[in-house]
C-alpha cells in the first residue's frame, strides 16, 4: 500500500497531524511506538496556556512574538479540539485536569530573571487584553511555603488550564484508528527517497512504509532520520535534548491538591517550578530542563532531589510525606537557535514539525491544522515561513545581550540552589563567565550566536560545540 501521508512520531504533534489528515479523508499511516518511552509529550505537565510561558527574552524579537501568537491562536482551539477527539475516539474521559493558572513570584530565584519575567507576563496579558486577576499570595490557601521562599506576588490567569497528557495521547490513538488511519508500532530508522522526492520511511526492522508525502514529527529524534540526506540535514539547525524530570505524587490522606495550575515564571533555562492536579489525590510536579549531549532515559538522583526540594520548600511543606507514584523523564527538542522547525525540507513531499521546545503539546492543534492545509494546498492565515527547517540561524536577542543573559541565568541557577557567595566573589564570577562565554561565541562564528542555554552547555560539552560549528559552517 502507498499511503497519502506517512507521519513519523507518536507524540502530541505527530498524533495530532495524523488525526487531522485522516479526518480530512487522506489515507494516513502513523509510525512510532505508543509506549512513548522518554517522550516529551508523555512526561509533560501539559499546561494548556501561553502567557504563563512569556519571558522578556521571548518578547524581544519578532520570532519570539510570532511564537506567542501561535500560542494564543492554539489556546483558542482547544475546546473544539477536545470535543473532536472525544467524538472521534469515543473516549469520554475529561481531557482538562485543571482550570486556571496561578503564577507566583517568590524569593527563591533572582530578581533579574524572576521579577523581569513576571513583569513580562503581566505586560503581555495587558497588551493582548487577556483577563487576569492580581491575587494576594496569602489568599492562596494551598500554598504553604517555607518562609524563606514564600510568594511575594501572585496573579490568576483564568483562561489557562492544564491537560492530562496521558489521556490526550490515548485519545489521539483511538481517534486516528476510528478515522481509518493506520498505526505502525515500530520506530523509523531512515527516510526513503527517489531522485529529489520522498517515497516513504524504513523501519528499524528494515520494512519500508511507502507514502507520497512524509511528515517527520519525532521530536528530538527527528534529525536522525535525515542521516542519509546530508544536503538537507547540514542546513537544518541541529536538535539538542532538553532532558527534563517530572514526578507524580499522591498526597497524604486528609490533604488536598490545588484546583489550578500553580507555577513560577520561567527561570534558569527551565520552565519554572509548577504543579498540576491530576486527580483529587494525585499531583504532577515539574520540571527540570537540562541540555544533554544525547536524550536521557533515566532520571539523575541530583535532579529528582532538586525538584522535590523545590516543590516542598516553594509550594507546600506537607509534600514531604506525599508518596512518589512515578518519576517521568522526557526529552524536549531544542533547535540550535531556539525556534521551531516547521515546513518543507528540500525534497518533494517531505515535511518537518518539531523543535517546539516547551510549546509542542500546547500548539499541536494549530500545527496539525497548518500542516494539513499545506499538504492539501489550502491557504492558512498564519505565516510560519520564518520557521522553515532549512534556514540560517535565527537571532532572538543581540549577541552582547545573549552573553549578559547567559551569565544571569547561570547566577539564577546558583540562587535557586541557595548558594552562599560572598559579595566580593560576585563580580569575579561575573567577569570570568562573561569572558568564557564571549570567547566561546567568537570562536564559533563571527555573526551567528546560539541562545543562552546552548552557550552554557556548549561550554561544558564539546560535542554540542562541534554540532553548532558544523551547522554554522554550512551557512558560511
Amino acid at each position: 500500500m502507498i499511503y497519502d501521508v506517512v507521519v513519523v512520531g507518536s507524540g502530541a504533534i505527530g498524533g495530532s497531524i495524523a488525526f487531522e489528515l485522516a479526518s480530512r479523508g487522506l489515507k494516513v499511516c502513523r509510525v512510532g511506538e505508543t509506549v512513548r518511552t522518554n517522550a516529551a509529550s508523555k512526561a509533560a505537565g501539559a499546561m494548556n496556556g501561553c502567557f504563563g510561558e512569556v519571558t522578556a527574552g521571548l518578547m524581544a524579537s519578532e520570532h519570539g512574538r510570532l511564537k506567542l501568537q501561535m500560542d494564543i491562536q492554539a489556546k483558542g482551539m482547544w475546546d473544539a479540539w477536545s470535543e473532536r477527539l472525544t467524538n472521534a475516539s469515543g473516549d469520554t474521559r475529561p481531557l482538562f485536569a485543571a482550570h486556571g493558572t496561578h503564577v507566583i513570584l517568590n524569593s527563591a530565584g533572582m530578581a533579574d530573571i524572576d521579577s523581569v519575567n513576571y513583569a513580562a507576563i503581566m505586560q503581555a496579558l495587558d497588551d493582548h487584553g487577556e483577563p487576569s486577576t492580581v491575587v494576594n499570595p496569602s489568599e492562596l490557601d494551598w500554598i504553604k511555603a517555607n518562609d524563606l521562599v514564600r510568594p511575594l506576588q501572585a496573579l490568576l490567569i483564568a483562561n489557562e488550564h492544564a491537560l492530562n497528557s496521558h489521556v490526550l495521547l490515548e485519545k489521539l490513538d483511538k481517534a486516528l484508528l476510528s478515522s481509518s488511519g493506520d498505526v505502525v508500532e515500530a520506530n523509523a530508522r531512515t527516510l526513503v527517497t527517489e531522485q529529489r522526492a520522498i517515497s516513504g520511511v524504513e523501519l528499524e526492522s528494515g520494512e519500508v512504509i511507502s507514502g507520497k508525502q512524509v511528515v517527520v514529527a519525532a521530536g528530538v529524534h527527528s534529525l536522525g532520520l535525515f542521516d542519509s540526506l546530508h544536503d538537507v540535514k547540514d542546513l537544518i539547525p541541529p536538535l539538542f535534548a532538553g532532558y527534563g524530570v517530572s514526578i507524580l505524587v499522591k498526597v497524604k490522606p486528609g490533604h488536598t491538591v490545588p484546583s489550578t495550575v500553580i507555577r513560577t515564571p520561567n527561570r534558569a533555562f527551565a520552565c519554572g517550578l509548577h504543579c498540576v492536579p491530576r486527580s483529587p489525590e494525585l499531583l504532577y510536579l515539574g520540571a527540570t530542563n537540562i541540555l544533554a549531549e544525547e536524550p536521557r532515559s533515566h532520571a539523575l538522583v541530583s535532579d529528582v532531589q532538586f525538584l522535590l526540594d523545590c516543590a516542598v520548600d516553594q509550594l507546600n511543606l506537607d509534600l514531604h510525606d506525599a508518596e512518589i507514584m512515578s518519576i517521568q523523564v522526557g526529552n524536549r527538542p531544542i533547535p540550535a537557535d531556539g525556534f521551531p522547525l516547521i515546513g518543507p525540507c528540500g525534497y518533494k513531499g517531505l515535511w518537518m514539525a518539531t523543535g517546539t521546545y516547551r510549546d509542542g503539546l500546547h500548539q499541536s492543534p494549530l500545527l496539525a491544522n497548518w500542516m494539513a492545509d499545506q499538504i492539501l494546498g489550502i491557504a492558512n492565515d498564519i505565516d510560519l515561513s520564518r520557521f522553515t527547517p532549512m534556514r540560517k540561524p535565527l537571532q532572538g536577542i543581540s549577541r552582547s545581550m545573549t552573553v549578559v543573559e547567559t551569565v544571569k541565568q547561570m547566577f539564577a541557577t546558583g540562587y535557586e540552589y541557595r548558594w552562599n557567595i560572598k559579595p566580593y566573589w560576585l563580580p569575579l564570577l561575573d567577569k570570568g563567565m562573561t569572558n568564557n562565554y564571549e570567547d566561546l561565541i567568537n570562536s564559533l562564528h563571527p555573526e551567528f550566536t546560539p541562545p543562552p542555554e546552548l552557550i552554557a552547555f556548549a561550554y561544558l560539552y564539546p560535542s554540542m560545540y562541534d554540532r553548532l560549528a558544523r551547522y554554522y559552517g554550512a551557512w558560511s
